[in-house]
């Protein structure tokens, strides 16, 4: 005959005279896990599959948009291309040829200095006067949400716009900049057209154009910091200073490093803004490695396309030693 077992009986034993015996605990049941497709992440290879399908497009976008630019603009930059060498793609290699041309330029110098001041001063005010409206707007006073909507005008508008705003209001004849001066009883100024003055005219439309990205970052870094320290910091005795350098200023530190780097990589590469006021002039006063780095490639009869080329890989590399060393301080402050 075929054995059936039995399960086992995990109920107490009993004596004869009916008292209960205390019975051995059940073996522990190891815990199975539960499979990978309850817990929403396909098993094995749908999990692989599904991971490539989701990264494909940024690859592709990142390979066709930016990586095969680059390489296109570094390949122009070591050889000599005309512009039949640039149709036939038979141009020579002339390695780095194009850029001891560039440092040899008479306008390398003050194109650098122009770029470096065109800089460091748009992302000081433009830092300095997001943050003092930031801080403003944070009093959640009335009107505040209408009036920080009215500070994102100049943010929202095309920059050709903005630049021929800006030239028409620094005019000489007609600027209604210098119909105020004359009626303060001060001369007029030559803001585009004069050596002294051109370059402080661009810095101070891209300022305005800037303000409104420092506003908006750093008004919603301001909304992160808990309204307790303030509190706090009120019933020790702080007055309003010492809690904004206490308090705000240090909190802050982690968005205004990402802000300043946003602004840096932007105002590196600001071209239109410049080049619809005064096209780098006059006399180069004006001129930043982005202005002059499409006049040397388009804005000649005989196209220079390596050395504009080359003048560009100057201002990637600026923007990426930035990058890095962003990188490398964000790095130090996660492991302190």
């Amino acid at each position: 005959m075929k054995q059936t077992t039995r399960p086992p009986d995990h109920r107490p034993a009993v004596h004869r005279n009916g008292a209960a015996l205390a019975a051995p605990p059940p073996a522990r049941s190891r815990k199975r896990r539960r499979p990978a497709s309850t817990l929403g992440v396909p098993p094995g290879g749908a999990w692989g599959r599904a991971a490539w399908g989701f990264l494909t497009p940024v690859t592709l976008y990142l390979a066709l948009f930016y990586a095969y630019p680059l390489y296109r603009n570094i390949d122009l930059s070591l050889r000599n291309y005309t512009v039949r060498s640039f149709v036939q793609g038979d141009a020579p290699f002339t390695g780095l040829a194009n850029y001891r041309t560039v440092f040899d330029n008479p306008t390398f110098a003050p194109a650098l200095l122009h770029t470096a001041l065109f800089t460091a001063v748009c992302l000081v005010f433009q830092y300095a006067i997001g943050l003092a409206l930031a801080v403003f707007f944070n009093q959640h006073f009335r009107l505040s949400a209408t009036l920080r909507a009215l500070f994102l005008v100049p943010w929202l508008l095309p920059l050709i716009v903005s630049a021929s705003t800006w030239s028409w209001m620094l005019n000489t004849d007609s600027g209604i900049v210098n119909a105020a001066l004359h009626a303060l009883g001060i001369g007029p100024v030559n803001w585009l057209t004069s050596p002294s003055w051109s370059l402080t005219s661009v810095i101070i439309a891209n300022i305005w154009i800037g303000v409104p990205f420092n506003l908006v970052v750093l008004y919603s870094g301001l909304q992160s910091i808990p309204a307790g320290l303030y509190e706090a910091a009120a019933l020790d005795g702080a007055g309003a200073w010492r809690r904004f350098w206490s308090i705000t200023f240090p909190l802050l530190r982690p968005v205004s490093a990402i802000t300043l780097l946003l602004g840096l990589v932007y105002t590196l590469k600001v071209f239109d803004i410049i080049w619809i006021m005064t096209k780098g002039g006059p006399a180069d006063s004006s001129t930043t490695f982005a202005t002059w780095s499409y006049q040397l490639g388009f804005g000649n009869l005989l196209p220079a396309f390596g050395p504009g080329a080359a003048v560009g890989n100057l201002l990637v590399v600026a923007a990426l030693v930035f990058g890095l060393v962003y990188v490398r301080v964000q790095r130090k402050q996660a492991l302190s």
